[in-house]
């Protein structure tokens, strides 16, 4: 995200910038392809009795930590990322020059301190720093790849650590800094509060593996972190905000629009909240997208999904003079089409800041709305999603689309006293109304009326009417909806084969928000281009994985994938059916056929020698998990200089001409590309 505050005042919200940042962070001068910056940016040279002083203490905390992690206890393990994060955040920055001046080596000194104060007092059985108020640093181990990642705290004087009383939780998300990798954001939120200190809140500053914008691992970076402070401090489930400026704003419209049933509040300030237009106005960027980017935009651009604030208060903000107004104003414009009005707190004459008068509305709008807090159960949901990665709202779910890509959205109210569901469903084959024990706002003495209503027409003509089984006493009910034949009827009927589902549906870079496992080719491969195209590709998926999610791709030889690989993560395949063994055993179970000689796409061909393909697909071992063919995530270096460009750039399957270099852009050039359909099969040739 561009800065336009003061330089002065940059230096002292995010000390890890320097004027630099300012001058070279987004603008025409990055929007040229073939001339992109590092992201991160290479540090300096660190004077050799620097180096030695981090080394020094580096290895002594990393003996430490070699003695924890062969203790055999149940505690150690728990608390052991609390004390790991400091050892990875400072190998981080040595290994890969990333300290940015003077005092940040300063200040890897005293994190690696912190660190070594913890590891003592865990090898006495002790843990401080989890009953200790203000700001605290803690970690959580990763399901991705099994990595350690931190993230900050601010515990309020008042939270009592011996007792139950819940507390209120604001998760607040940062904002761009091409240089707050690990060691800076450790070292920051041990000695910065956030923005926002309300009354009787634990505020949560999750990392978001690094410069997102809280996409992809980003995401589940915010999910996994909520989940760790849930298991170690008392929170109100129905009172969590999710909140945040700059790029941290425009992950907030992001997570608001996609879990709006896990926030009691949102409050987006500033940020983006579409791909096209902010490039446009923002970056000044002319864009020639393919027809596939553009479907994927949905993924993220969030006008699509504004029905889904129906459900969750929203309070945006905006400097009146800053740019980035523009992400309210086009989510404004898309709540308008939902009839409703957006609450848009404006800084007066102000640009790239929250003005201090309007930090006052604010404050007091998100403590009215907590004292009513998250609607478990509202009578009435409205829930739009084009992709099954998020497919739930309150009390339904969607678990069928008729195509992917394309708004599916159900309104559903509980009327008539209780006794009926009005459901108007569009692009939706499968659905799921479940109330849990002591939550349904439905009479409990007589079945349930399910209405099923054309979109705009009167719930008195209803296209169909089905009857469900009364709740039961416990006050719980559930349903399941299918749609047969241009029918709707109770119950699921039994899949005949794949089916796109919640988790399993593509593209290909939803395989790198859950556990993965890459494996690497031993074999003989058939084409000496295509192997080293394919290792090479490896290799930048490995690196650029590290430099942009922060975090280590576990890898293997194809040969040493075991059965609890297979079972519980996604595999990651690269080579070709000759040279990785993983491959040769799931190469005919699959939708693109690959010889040596050619690879057939439907009825088309493209020569084995030139050409590769790249797809996602249910692993034919497991078809619970996927297997991705000769890709990492799909986004490439010039994405990195803006975060509105980190969005996917292929849909579920590709093929790549190999005799033309990657570059910053693609991985080659695309000849072929396409999604598959609902059943995971080739869509027939338009």
């Amino acid at each position: 995200m561009r800065n336009l505050l003061p330089v002065t005042l940059l230096a002292c919200l995010f000390p890890t910038m320097l004027l630099v940042d300012v001058l070279l962070a987004d603008g025409p001068a990055d929007n040229i392809p073939a001339n992109v910056r590092p992201v991160p940016p290479i540090g300096i040279e660190l004077s050799a009795e620097d180096a030695e002083a981090l080394k020094q203490q580096l290895d002594q905390l990393d003996g430490k930590l070699k003695q924890l992690k062969m203790r055999r206890d149940a505690r150690t393990p728990k608390y052991l990322p609390d004390v790991e994060i400091f050892s990875r955040a400072i190998h981080q920055a040595l290994d890969n020059r990333e300290f940015y001046r003077d005092k940040d080596v300063e200040a890897a000194k005293r994190t690696l301190k912190e660190g070594i104060r913890r590891a003592d007092s865990l090898l006495q059985g002790e843990t401080p720093w989890t009953t200790q108020s203000g700001l605290v640093v803690r970690g959580y181990r990763s399901k991705i790849d099994q990595t350690v990642q931190p993230y900050g705290l601010e515990i309020p004087e008042n939270y009592d650590f011996d007792g139950s009383d819940p507390f209120r939780m604001d998760v607040w998300l940062h904002g761009r800094g091409e240089r707050s990798t690990e060691a800076n954001f450790i070292a920051e939120h041990m000695t910065r509060p956030g923005q926002y200190q309300p009354n009787k809140t634990i505020v949560l500053h999750p990392f978001g593996r690094y410069c997102n914008a809280f996409k992809f691992a980003g995401e589940i970076d915010i999910l996994e972190a909520m989940d760790d402070v849930k298991e170690n401090y008392a929170i109100d489930e129905d009172r969590v905000a999710i909140r945040g400026f700059s790029m941290g704003g425009a992950g907030c419209w992001q997570m608001a629009v996609h879990y709006p049933d896990l926030f009691f509040a949102a409050n987006p300030g500033a940020g983006f909240s579409e791909t096209p237009l902010f490039l446009e106005s923002f970056q000044k960027e002319t864009l020639d997208p393919t027809w596939y980017e553009i479907m994927l935009w949905r993924w993220y651009d969030c006008p699509g999904y504004a029905a889904n604030i129906r459900n969750l208060p929203t309070v945006a903000y905006s400097g009146e003079l800053d740019i980035q107004k523009q992400a309210a104003d086009v989510m404004e414009k898309a709540l308008d089409q939902e009839r409703m009005r957006l609450t848009h707190v404006i800084g007066p004459e102000t640009k790239h800041s929250i003005h201090a008068d309007s930090k006052k509305i604010i404050a007091e709008k998100l403590d009215a709305i907590a004292e009513v807090g998250r609607a478990r159960t509202p009578e009435s949901v409205a829930f739009a999603t084009y992709t099954l990665r998020y497919p739930k709202m309150a009390w339904l779910r969607i678990d069928g689309m008729q195509e992917h890509w394309k708004q599916a959205r159900v309104n559903a109210t509980v009327a008539f006293q209780g006794t009926t569901i009005l459901i108007q469903p569009q692009n939706v084959t499968r659905l799921e109304l479940n109330f849990p024990a002591g939550q349904n706002v439905l009479r409990n003495d007589r079945d349930v009326c399910l209405r099923i209503v054309r979109p705009g027409a009167s719930p008195t003509d209803p296209l169909q009417e089905l009857f469900a089984p009364q709740p039961e006493t416990d006050r719980s009910w559930n349903c399941r909806l299918e749609l047969r034949d241009g029918k709707w009827e109770l119950g699921w009927s039994e899949p005949a084969g794949l089916a796109k589902v919640p988790g399993l549906q593509g593209p290909i870079d939803d395989a790198f928000l859950d556990s993965f496992v890459v494996a690497h080719p031993t074999g003989e491969p058939w084409n000496a281009k295509v192997h080293d195209w394919a290792t090479g590709e490896m290799d930048h998926f490995v690196k650029e994985w590290r430099r942009q999610f922060r975090g280590d791709a576990i890898v293997k030889a194809d040969d040493e994938i075991s059965d609890a690989d297979i079972a519980n993560s996604n595999l990651i395949l690269f080579g070709d059916p000759g040279s990785n063994a993983v491959l040769a055993k799931i190469a005919d179970k699959l939708p693109i056929t690959w010889g040596k000689d050619e690879i057939t796409v439907g009825e088309k061909t493209y020569k084995s020698t030139e050409n590769a393909p790249v797809l996602i697909y249910p692993n034919p071992l497991n078809p619970q998990k996927y297997v991705v063919i000769n890709s990492g995530f799909t986004y490439r270096e010039y994405a990195y200089l803006n975060n509105a460009r980190q969005v996917p750039k292929l849909p579920d399957w590709a093929i790549v001409d190999i005799t033309t270099p990657p570059d910053t852009l693609w991985p080659g050039k695309i000849v072929d590309a396409d999604f598959f359909d609902e059943a995971w099969q080739l869509k027939p040739e338009n």
